[in-house]
């Protein structure tokens, strides 16, 4: 079967096809990058998360989060209902990880501003 995507790995956006008959081809690519990006979207996506946790003592009542890299796909429910339960005390800095290794998924959260 072959499936149409777009890479997000960077700005250019190479509209790419992938053919799981064919030992997962990936045709329309500018970079390598891409054919990894395709190969794991068709065989095990994953996503960075996004997100802000509440903070005590800092100057506005979130702060901003993400994950260091990409967790499963079918882990971000569970992984946002982790988020929203966390709570820092400020003062933080960007980068502090706030959970290590979260889900077992070997990705950390980490603060992504000063506060």
């Amino acid at each position: 079967m072959k499936k149409e995507m777009v890479c997000i790995v960077c700005p250019i956006g190479c509209h790419m096809e992938i053919d799981d008959s064919d030992g997962f081809k990936v045709t329309g690519n500018k970079c390598p990058r891409g054919e990894i990006y395709a190969k794991e979207e068709m065989t095990a996506p994953k996503r960075i998360i996004t997100s802000t946790i509440k903070i005590k003592g800092g100057i506005h009542k979130v702060v901003p989060v993400k994950t260091d890299g990409g967790i499963p796909k079918e882990l971000n429910f569970e992984c946002m209902k982790i988020i929203s339960e966390l709570e820092v005390e400020a003062p933080v800095k960007m980068g502090e990880v706030v959970v290590k290794n979260i889900l077992g998924s070997g990705v950390n959260l980490v603060i992504t501003r000063d506060m």
